[in-house]
């Protein structure tokens, strides 16, 4: 069986630790704050997560940029000339077109070396959810599973990965448009908060409006309740936007609604993500009932 890589890019919020443990490679997308310009780096090496999002509080806007063929190219070869075939699960391509850039790297490289194998997937997901694919299709690799066999299980399973997030404030994803919802969807009223979730074409849209943080962390407990499915390779998520402290009221609530016996990971929203949900923001993930189109 040929040896592959499994790699993918920042909007996997994947940290040092969970990329050591599994072996997962990450290609760096790029932000931009005050005209200058900073690798969306997950183990945040040049802009503390701290810094960043309180440069958001203050006002400040972080432009992102997506991978683009040059860094794939250069990536890609590399792992090629290591002797490595390529298994590549990239953000949604709803929210990115990092994706895009990747099929273009994909077809050219394999018309160079034929003989190799480059699979790009789009993974319909984005933070912690992109992680948890990535995780799997590491377990998959350990226990033996070709590339293709991989592959095909991440593309048949996609659609499993469940998202429910609530933000401070809504205009942090209006402003990148990385929500659907129409404008007067929330209104102008006091503490309203959204429940977003990542629907069947891996957009983010606004499906529920509560009031207030307590409420909405209860909702999302109750949701996930709702969608949970008992699987042998389930984990669950958490992720923040620098606000630790209801992450972990949001873990307990999960875990309570649930009455599972599983240890939740929790890690912080990337800068990718982040300067499109803003600070403030958190999520729960986990496998559950196949994800379906918003109808709305």
């Amino acid at each position: 069986m040929g040896k592959y890589v499994i790699v993918t890019d920042s909007c996997s919020d994947l940290g040092k630790d969970l990329r050591d443990k599994y072996d997962l490679e990450y290609i760096p997308m790029h932000f931009t704050i005050d005209g200058i310009d900073y690798p969306a780096d997950l183990d945040w090496q040049k802009m503390s997560a701290k810094d960043f999002y309180d440069s958001m509080r203050n006002g400040k806007r972080a432009y992102t940029a997506q991978v683009n063929p040059s860094e794939y190219l250069e990536a890609f070869e590399g792992y090629i000339k290591d002797g490595f075939d390529i298994l590549s699960i990239s953000c949604s391509s709803a929210l990115s077109a990092s994706v895009k850039a990747s099929y273009t790297v994909r077809d050219e490289l394999l018309a160079k070396y034929p003989d190799k194998k480059i699979i790009c997937i789009d993974s319909l997901m984005s933070c912690a959810g992109l992680s948890m694919l990535c995780i799997r299709a590491s377990e998959l690799r350990k226990a033996g599973k070709t590339i293709e066999e991989t592959a095909k299980w991440i593309e048949e399973n996609k659609l499993t990965v469940h998202q429910f997030a609530t933000t401070e404030k809504l205009s942090y994803l209006k402003q990148a448009g990385r929500v659907k919802a129409a404008s007067a969807f929330f209104g102008g009223l006091l503490n309203i908060k959204p429940i977003i979730i990542s629907d069947a074409k891996g957009q983010n849209t606004a499906v529920e409006k509560v009031k207030g943080r307590t409420t909405s962390i209860e909702r999302i407990a109750s949701l996930a309740l709702e969608n949970y499915k008992d699987v042998p390779y389930q984990r669950i998520f958490i992720s923040h936007a620098d606000c630790y402290d209801d992450a972990i009221k949001l873990k307990d609530a999960v875990l309570k609604k649930l009455g599972v016996d599983i240890e939740a990971d929790i890690s912080i929203i990337g800068p990718t993500v982040g300067a499109s949900v803003g600070p403030g923001t958190i999520s729960v993930y986990f496998y559950g009932k196949e994800v379906t189109l918003n109808k709305d």
